[in-house]
């Protein structure tokens, strides 16, 4: 499965006047393609604070100690702002926990809708062209070194078919441009031709000259070859061109007759000319580049289609995709030999970081040589990132940081502990109870680092060899088609603008997506004049503006009736499904998670105590945490008594040496107030931070509740399963 995103080992921390709160330590997680991850716990758990480094939008007062958080090749704890920008919203988005704060109360719905589509559209056409302009160039350079082997006339027919490509697309990128601009007027007219004619009938129309000057504009905008052409044309101008004068007249006589029946004429020719079928720009651009005759066939658009795409085939296509397929089995080759150079390498200088005892020079000399031997593996012609070659040179360099660092720090740590324990026994001595406490040494462990080390050019050597032995077997001629269609992709978002009125079109048709009713009002009214779970629509539609692959719900349900909660989750569920989405959903309520969660990782005191399928958590969670989560959900099967979880979570700026739970945890050995508990394997998907899955701990059982609730679930499911 493809994971859209990688965290490791992320450390936060933050200043404050009383010291320095370690909000997130150490925490993992990976998260899939099409997947909901859901991040459970307390309040200051350190939930909100993961989701906010993912997006970018940390305090000011935020320090990022460490770690990875891995995005298409990139980590984002490293990258600009301006690159940050590319992602944030267009890639991954966000919903926040109370709609009424997302929304801004004096902007109407729609402008807040659309304000994102406008702003970042001309970005989105600048990247499209600069991928199209950088893969076709790779892609020539490929051709000529698989196919022409030193022969320069082929290198130059080689050459001419790219140069072709790319003429023939700027005239399919001219004529979809025109058809974009086009076909978007007439969807938009027939949409406010809807509104103006109930609103007449209603006596209600306001704003009426503004509106019919603007319909008059969006009706003429609508004459194309292939939304409206010919006679229907003629007709379509001729009934829109004294629009303004009839409302003039109508507005003064109050009978507006004659401007609805014009009105009426134009939704009519506009409604056919909006269900007629889509040419085949991209076909068409090559013909009319390339045939020599300045007409197309006089066929309908299915019928052309089919002449254009055998026209485009017989002359260009084919051929063009043959020698793209021998570019990519190139291009792989030469990846495949610097890859087996690479795996050499790597065990080759492997011994380096398993040293006792490190050398600074060597260290940072032996990882610039091995990231610059891995990022050649590289194949340029891979339209996907590979996020572990993207990032191995920035994971070796931390944990290279972290230890010499850690050697400078340990040394300060131990002299300030012992110096601020010296001085608190002092004043015990005298029989003056300090009212502070003494902050632990916090070390580095440089072992650990080392091991760190060890493992990122292992875990790097275990994958490119994959990778080399999948090189013969992979399938270039979906490969080539894949590739080819990326670049038409990007070719057509070099004329996707977005103008006003296909970004209201677009912002209508999210909101009936996300369940809003009457769209065409709505987008007129302010955020007041709607309840709860209509904002939080609304918000999710504003998230979902950008198509993004990663969808964050930070507590999305919490300001909401129960009712309504419900709802949200299904609306959020079927938008997963329907567009393939990744979620992280963050809640401190196990049951709301119960039926939309893939996966689940049970946060408390900043780590990650448990982790599991969604099947593993709730039927046979290990950890005392998350049994004592169960415990304290609700079940209407039964009258019992809720379980409270006792105390408090603990003052962060003093972090426990051991389990951060142990205070609270009625099952807590005396191993748990002095260790932290490593993360023990259960299975191959369930994983837990507790001491009493070491092999040494005595067994212990969950809660009778916990096991009484497990048998009802496990007995309700069987029933479903039985219906």
């Amino acid at each position: 499965m493809e994971n859209k995103l990688h965290v490791k080992d992320l450390t936060i921390s933050f200043r404050t006047s009383n010291g320095k709160v370690q909000a997130v330590r150490g925490i993992d997680f990976d998260l899939a393609k099409g997947e909901t991850l859901a991040i459970v716990g307390e309040s200051g758990s350190g939930k909100s604070v993961t989701s906010k480094a993912i997006l970018g939008i940390l305090a000011g007062n935020s320090i990022i100690e460490g770690g990875e958080i891995i995005y298409d090749g990139k980590d984002l704890l490293k990258i600009s702002e301006e690159d940050f920008h590319k992602i944030r919203g267009d890639k991954i988005a966000m919903i926040f926990q109370d709609p009424m704060s997302s929304l801004n109360p004096i902007i109407k719905i729609g402008k807040q809708l659309t304000e994102a589509m406008l702003l970042k559209g001309k970005a989105r056409q600048r990247e499209s062209r600069e991928i199209f302009n950088r893969y076709l160039k790779t892609l020539e350079k490929n051709m000529i070194q698989a196919s022409a082997q030193g022969n320069s006339a082929k290198a130059a027919e080689l050459s001419n078919k790219c140069k072709s490509f790319d003429k023939f697309e700027y005239k399919h990128l001219e004529l979809e441009n025109k058809y974009n601009v086009a076909h978007e007027s007439a969807t938009q007219a027939v949409a406010d031709i809807e509104d103006i004619l109930f609103e007449i009938s209603k006596n209600a129309f306001s704003d009426g000259a503004y509106r019919i000057k603007s319909l008059k504009s969006m009706a003429l905008a609508s004459v194309n070859d292939w939304v409206v052409s010919g006679k229907k044309a003629e007709e379509l101008v001729a009934f829109a061109q004294p629009l303004p004068a009839l409302f003039s007249r109508a507005k003064k006589s109050g009978d507006y007759a004659e401007l609805v029946s014009n009105i009426e004429k134009i939704n009519a020719i506009l409604k056919d000319a909006v269900a007629l079928a889509q040419p085949n720009f991209f076909a068409m651009g090559y013909y009319l580049t390339f045939s020599g005759k300045n007409e197309l066939p006089k066929q309908p658009v299915e019928e052309l289609n089919v002449t254009l795409r055998k026209y485009l085939d017989d002359n260009f296509m084919l051929s063009f995709i043959e020698d793209a397929k021998q570019a990519l089995i190139y291009s792989a080759n030469v990846s495949k030999k610097e890859m087996l150079e690479a795996i050499s390498l790597l065990n080759e200088n492997k011994k380096v970081y398993q040293q006792e005892i490190l050398d600074k020079k060597q260290a940072n000399s032996v990882c610039q040589r091995l990231t610059k031997e891995v990022m050649e593996t590289i194949d340029p012609l891979n339209t996907k990132k590979d996020s572990l070659i993207y990032t191995f040179g920035t994971g070796l360099k931390n944990e290279i940081d972290k230890y010499f660092g850690g050697i400078v720090k340990n040394a300060k740590e131990i002299k300030r502990y012992n110096k601020q324990k010296a001085d608190y026994d002092k004043r015990v001595a005298r029989g003056k109870e300090p009212d502070w406490k003494v902050v632990p040494a916090s070390i580095t462990d440089l072992e650990l680092a080392k091991k760190n080390m060890v493992h990122q050019i292992e875990r790097t050597v275990a994958h490119l060899e994959t990778l080399v032995t999948a090189v013969d077997t992979r399938d270039y001629d979906a490969e080539t088609v894949a590739l080819i269609d990326f670049l038409k992709a990007n070719a057509s978002g070099v004329v996707n603008k977005v103008t006003k009125s296909i970004a209201k079109a677009r912002a209508i048709k999210l909101m009936k997506e996300v369940g809003i009713s009457e769209p065409r009002k709505r987008y007129k009214q302010y955020p007041f004049e709607f309840s709860g779970g209509m904002r939080q629509r609304i918000v999710i539609a504003i998230a979902l503006a950008a198509d993004p692959d990663i969808l964050i719900c930070d507590e999305p349900t919490t300001a909401l009736d129960v009712t309504i909660q419900s709802q949200i989750l299904e609306l959020i569920n079927d938008l997963k499904r329907e567009r393939q989405l990744s979620i992280i959903f963050i809640t401190h309520d196990l049951g709301v998670v119960a039926n939309m969660a893939d996966r689940i990782a049970v946060m408390y005191a900043g780590k990650i105590v448990e982790y599991g399928t969604s099947e593993d958590i709730f039927y046979s969670s290990a950890h005392p945490y998350t049994w004592a989560l169960l415990s304290s959900m609700p079940d209407l099967d039964t009258n019992e008594k809720l379980d409270a979880i006792p105390g408090t979570p603990p003052n962060m700026i003093y972090p426990p040496v051991g389990d951060a739970f142990a205070a609270r945890n009625k099952y807590a050995m005396k191993i748990d107030f002095e260790r932290q508990p490593p993360m023990f394997k259960i299975s191959d998907t369930h994983y837990a931070a507790t001491w009493l899955l070491h092999p040494d701990a005595p067994k212990v059982d969950p809660p009778k509740t916990i096991l009484d609730r497990i048998a009802r679930m496990k007995e309700k499911r069987g029933v479903e399963n039985e219906q």
